[in-house]
């Protein structure tokens, strides 16, 4: 950091402030955290203000506010207090279903405490399936949403639950590749992101926007980010950057 002129370089903001260098620069392009000036190389240095724009958007995305919403929160597009209410409605539904799931598993516990096997629809209050239908069909369309139905419900069992022992491995990795230091462009990261990929098509045929737009999800919607052991960002900066690179758009 010069501390005459105040500037870091992105790597130095990427260290202080926790992000990845990836980060900053998916919200250089989005508009979000403009960098000061460009070097020689193409090297982004960043100044005071860019700071403060750096920690409105992380205070912003703590609160669960997508990128997007924070784009036209920034743009005078939308207002935040309205954003945030919005947000703490949903939040009230998570909670609620939430309350009915700790319900449902102590339900579980009991039974099986007393010696009782027998399960029936209380045993799964709170655990819907289809609990991300709404978010599908409003982002991709109803035929996106019921294709992706079509394809699980064609799966036997034992197909499913190798499935989602997948899906388990796969947060595994990614959560081992963040600790480690490793960037979401780096190449073993982007083999889990091809993985990831190959895994949604069993529901549907990846596209770049169909992938960006999920892995921004992830993070947005604390129901997707409790799958990723709190690397949800780094999940969504692997995944954006493979389909940038590799997917159709």
């Amino acid at each position: 950091m010069n501390t005459e002129n105040r500037e870091w370089s992105i790597q130095e903001l990427a260290r202080i402030s926790g992000t990845t260098s990836r980060t900053l620069r998916h919200y250089h392009e989005l508009g979000l955290v403009l960098p000061a000036r460009l070097g020689a190389n193409g090297m982004r240095y960043y100044d005071d203000a860019a700071l403060a724009a750096l920690l409105n958007v992380l205070a912003l995305r703590s609160l669960g506010l997508s990128l997007e919403r924070i784009k036209t929160i920034r743009a005078g597009e939308d207002d935040l207090v309205s954003a945030l209410e919005s947000r703490v409605r949903e939040l009230g539904e998570l909670q609620a279903q939430v309350q009915r799931q700790r319900r449902s598993v102590q339900l579980t516990i009991d039974q099986l405490t007393k010696g009782q096997t027998a399960m029936n629809a209380d045993n799964f209050d709170g655990f819907d399936n289809s609990v991300y239908q709404e978010e599908v069909e409003a982002r991709w369309g109803k035929d996106a949403y019921a294709s992706s139905q079509r394809r699980w419900n064609a799966l036997s069992k034992e197909q499913r639950n190798a499935h989602q022992q997948d899906h388990v491995d796969i947060a595994l990795e990614y959560q081992r590749l963040a600790e480690a230091g490793i960037e979401p462009d780096a190449e073993s990261a982007q083999a889990v992101a091809a993985r990831h990929v190959a895994w949604l098509a069993v529901f549907t045929k990846p596209a770049q926007p169909y992938v960006v737009g999920l892995a921004e999800m992830y993070v947005a919607d604390p129901r997707f980010a409790a799958n990723y052991h709190g690397r949800a960002e780094y999940v969504r900066d692997a995944l954006t950057v493979y389909a940038d690179r590799e997917l159709p758009r």
